[in-house]
């Protein structure tokens, strides 16, 4: 496997002080800026929107990796496309309320890489048929909404049979995890299979940035 990703999600920043705390981050390793969309409706919590990304895009040029826990993802694609994603991630979940074929080609139009999530209640059976028209698949090992959530080891079959896609010589994804990330956890994951690792509290919650994404790559 090559290197591990590290994408802190700034969920978990200081947002007194946003510019800085993507400074730090960059300087400490960082590979992507992960930015959690919630809208209080697929989701229990609301985050931030476009104009928030907009401005981290500004601070950075790292890619962002923007994760829609929303419902109508394809009408809110193009909005965050422009404001300055690299990847975006929308849900497979029926209450999701979207085409996912359609948004899926939506986010390539727009020039940014397509990312399908499930949620831990879900089976990986319903992502199969859309294999070949995303470019990374995120396994969330928590439930969305809150940060600081402990880490469901049972999600990891997710990955390995990610893992099985990509060895069966089609279409190869990023495998990336999402929630509870620290540095045991990490291992377990890369260990499964995992290749982008997203991680919030275990990165801004600690005194030093850099050996944080240091611990989680196993450096």
């Amino acid at each position: 496997m090559g290197k591990v990703i590290v994408a802190p999600s700034i969920l978990a920043a200081d947002f007194s002080r946003l510019a800085e705390e993507i400074h730090r981050v960059e300087v400490a390793g960082a590979d992507w800026i992960h930015c959690d969309i919630m809208d209080g409706h697929f989701v229990d919590n609301i985050s931030f929107g476009p104009d928030v990304v907009r401005l981290v895009r500004k601070e950075t040029s790292l890619p962002l990796d923007v994760h829609l826990m929303i419902e109508h993802a394809d009408h809110y694609v193009p909005r965050f496309a422009k404001a300055g994603a690299n990847s975006i991630t929308v849900h497979v979940e029926p209450e999701a309320r979207h085409d996912v074929v359609k948004t899926l080609q939506r986010i390539r139009d727009a020039g940014c890489r397509a990312g399908l999530t499930l949620n831990p209640e879900t089976a990986f059976e319903l992502v199969e048929q859309f294999l070949g028209k995303f470019d990374m698949l995120l396994v969330m090992t928590v439930h969305p909404g809150f940060g600081g959530q402990p880490f469901r080891a049972d999600q990891m079959g997710k990955v390995r049979r990610a893992v099985a896609w990509n060895s069966s010589g089609g279409h190869k994804i990023d495998i990336e995890v999402d929630g509870g990330i620290n540095p045991k956890t990490a291992r377990i994951s890369v260990e499964n299979g995992a290749n982008v690792l997203v991680a919030g509290t275990s990165i801004f919650h600690s005194k030093d940035y850099a050996k944080a994404i240091r611990d989680l790559r196993g450096e």
